[in-house]
């Protein structure tokens, strides 16, 4: 079972006739997603990869009813076209969008909440749940999501795009397959973190563990090591750090924009003493997260 999506999840795609969603949407497709209309302002009537578009959420939907909504517009332009989405009663958007202003994001995020709407991203390459749906660009082509990707029992959630994928072909290489993987987004405010997906992980009677990528920055592991405490989450959680190194230079940022550590809070070293706190295995290097999800699994 996938979370978030799945084969019967009708979606359109904001932004269709940009080069970069003109590619995401065919491998969509090609993929078996259930992509039913484009919209683009001013372009009602064209067809990319065999869909319509239209000029707005409203058009496209009254024609084609849908689920989900993955954006992919100027940054300047996603506030626009989230609110849009969700004012026509889309409840799952999926932002690829990079630099979208942070104050824009916030707004969405609360119209989202205030209308039970889950939002993925901003700056995600997506999520896909092998052999089932795949929302953005995450995997790439048919032909790459299908060496990297194969369907089975680990979940996996990024602050890295690109590291979910070769997280997925490193357990693939293994003979691990996933249920749901996904990239949270990078950027310093995004709509479902590991706080919002590991209970969904955990409900999900298909997901045995989770691979967790983490960064430095921000303070949603110590959270989410409070939150497997109180909650009392019983599922197999492996975490990998990356950038530990930093810790050890102050007044220097890496990585996403996200990456920004506030005293003791946000470091590589505390996400580990708060995720062994919480019963969360910290793989040590990369090549760990598999020997370490075999004793689980």
């Amino acid at each position: 079972m996938s979370i978030l999506a799945d084969r019967n999840t009708r979606v359109i795609v904001q932004g269709i006739t940009g080069r970069e969603a003109a590619s995401f949407s065919k491998d969509m497709l090609d993929y078996g997603t259930k992509v039913v209309a484009g919209v683009t302002p001013g372009k009602q009537g064209q067809q990319v990869h065999g869909l319509t578009v239209y000029d707005t959420v409203r058009g496209a939907m009254r024609e084609h009813p849908a689920d989900a909504s993955v954006i992919s517009v100027p940054p300047g332009m996603v506030k626009g076209a989230a609110l849009e989405a969700l004012e026509n009663g889309i409840q799952f958007l999926v932002i690829v969008t990079e630099r979208v202003p942070r104050k824009d994001v916030i707004e969405v995020l609360e119209v989202a909440r205030e209308r039970n709407a889950r939002v993925i991203g901003p700056n995600t390459l997506g999520l896909i749940s092998p052999q089932v749906v795949k929302l953005g660009m995450a995997g790439g082509p048919v032909e790459d999501v299908n060496k990297a990707y194969v369907p089975g029992h680990v979940g996996i959630a990024s602050r890295s795009g690109g590291m979910t994928t070769e997280i997925a072909n490193l357990l693939t290489t293994h003979g691990i397959g996933q249920s749901t993987c996904i990239g949270v987004g990078g950027d310093p405010v995004v709509g479902s973190n590991f706080l919002d997906l590991i209970p969904l992980f955990h409900q999900d009677p298909e997901t045995k563990a989770v691979v967790l990528f983490c960064e430095p920055g921000g303070v949603i592991e110590e959270s989410l090591a409070d939150l497997v405490i109180s909650q009392k989450i019983s599922m197999p959680i492996v975490a990998f750090i990356a950038g530990r190194f930093v810790d050890g230079m102050p007044g220097i940022r890496f990585g996403h924009a996200a990456t920004i550590v506030e005293g003791e809070r946000g470091t590589a070293r505390g996400k580990v003493e708060s995720f062994k706190k919480a019963g969360i295995r910290v793989a040590e290097s990369f090549s760990d997260i598999v020997p370490i999800l075999k004793e689980y699994l």
